[in-house]
Order: structure tokens, then C-alpha cells, then sequence
């Protein structure tokens, strides 16, 4: 679950999972797959971020080895961190 604010300042947390879209307009609207829709005062993109760290600390601890990856700033970056942690030259 994420945390996020309503427009009166207090604290929700919402399961990520649920969200079917998120729309500004102009504040930040989050629909979810029940039909309930939320009004948060986080920005779309500050959702989106605090979504992939949410699915990243789950894969994270799920599959440990997977956080050289998660970490990695794109793919490429991810294959020369595991071929230097192997000890071979790309």
C-alpha cells in the first residue's frame, strides 16, 4: 500500500494494485477498478514514483538477488553490475 493525502490533509493508505488510472484535474484524481474514485494532493508522477518504489521494496523482499536490478539505473546498467559482480569484462 501507498501512502497518500486527501485534499483535507489527512493520511490514506491505498492499495496500488486497485488504481485503474490517474488523472490531473486539476487535482490529482485516482480512480479505482471498485468505481470508488479518490481525490489525493500528490501529482500523478509523485503516485507513479511512490508505486514503483512500493513494487520495488515487494520484489525487493521477495527476491532478494533481484536488487542489484531494481537499483540499476536501465538495463544496461544492470548487465555490466552483473557481469563486473561475476568478474567478467563486458
Amino acid at each position: 500500500m501507498i501512502e497518500l493525502t486527501r485534499l483535507n490533509q489527512r493520511r490514506i493508505l491505498v492499495n496500488c494494485d486497485l488504481i485503474k488510472f490517474a488523472e490531473a484535474a486539476p487535482d490529482t484524481t485516482l480512480a479505482l477498478v471498485t468505481g470508488e474514485k479518490l481525490i489525493v494532493s500528490e501529482s500523478c508522477d509523485q503516485v507513479v514514483e511512490r508505486i514503483l518504489a512500493y513494487r520495488a521494496m515487494i520484489l525487493s523482499t521477495a527476491w532478494p538477488e533481484a536488487l542489484t536490478a531494481l537499483n540499476a539505473k536501465s538495463a544496461h546498467t544492470a548487465i555490466q553490475v552483473a557481469l563486473s559482480e561475476a568478474g567478467e569484462d563486458a
